[in-house]
């Protein structure tokens, strides 16, 4: 069975996000916290023809996710996607021509069906999704403090799997955020630490699952190597050098791999 769906992660950390969904229609964008420059040179770094795009989608309205949106939209003529909560949230989305989605609708984009559903994240009205077709599916669900019971069922048996595996919970807890700070990352509209992300593959990986990306890793409070090595436990994977110098994991049979998006190298996953 050939693939129909594939991930292109041009940017994931705090200090930007994108991320493209190829489908059999054409490209998804999802979130776009970085420069048109940025996006387009790392576009082009994975041969990816931004010219493409269908869609683009929003998570939520945090700048790291939405702050290069309004210049990309002065070049883009496609549909524009997210909550009302999202859309209202900042004077220049509300100004955007956006369709409005429920954070539990489903709709089409790109040749795939597209289902929606909330996270939990410190914000308006959070939302991940789950990209299909008849033979393919893509699970997409980064800031979020948890994962409720939606989420898990969007997120289950899918082909690639983009979780967040924010932090490490004791590098954190150690580390130089002020208390505050802390509790908000840890907390249940916060991020998923390495432990959580975890714990939910255990229920979310399935004989369907062939790679697990691990999303939105923070520069301060998680390492790669930290990331890789801890999710690898929870699937009987074992920690490899990348090709390309990066940590990644594999389980025996070559069936199941794991690895981490970064903040300034683009990924793709087939």
């Amino acid at each position: 069975m050939t693939p129909r769906i594939h991930l292109h992660v041009l940017a994931s950390g705090s200090k930007g996000n994108a991320a493209v969904v190829e489908g059999p229609g054409g490209l998804v964008l999802v979130d776009c916290g970085i420069s048109r420059r940025a996006l387009l040179e790392r576009a082009g770094q994975l041969g990816l023809d931004m010219g493409r795009v269908t869609t683009v989608l929003l998570t939520h309205e945090h700048s790291d996710h939405v702050g290069g949106l309004t210049v990309f939209c002065n070049h883009f003529d496609g549909e524009l996607v997210t909550t009302a909560g999202t859309a209202a949230a900042r004077g220049y989305l509300s100004a955007l021509p956006f369709t409005l989605i429920g954070h539990s609708d489903t709709f089409e984009a790109a040749g795939m069906l597209v289902e929606v559903f909330p996270t939990s994240h410190d914000v308006a009205d959070p939302v991940g999704f789950r990209f299909s077709t008849d033979d393919d599916a893509l699970g997409y669900c980064t800031d979020t403090g948890g994962l409720g019971a939606e989420a898990l069922e969007r997120l289950s048996g899918v082909r690639i799997l983009a979780l967040e595996s924010n932090h490490d919970e004791r590098m954190l807890a150690g580390g130089p955020y002020p208390a505050y700070l802390k509790q908000r990352v840890a907390g249940p509209t916060g991020h998923l630490s390495n432990a959580q992300a975890t714990r939910a593959l255990g229920s979310l990986v399935t004989e369907n699952t062939e790679t697990v990306v691990a999303m939105h890793l923070s520069q301060e409070n998680n390492r790669p190597s930290v990331c890789v090595r801890t999710l690898a436990e929870a699937v009987g994977a074992v920690p490899v050098q990348g090709e390309d110098g990066r940590p990644e994991a594999r389980t025996p049979d070559g069936g199941l791999s794991i690895c981490c998006a970064a903040q300034d190298w683009p990924l793709s996953v087939w």
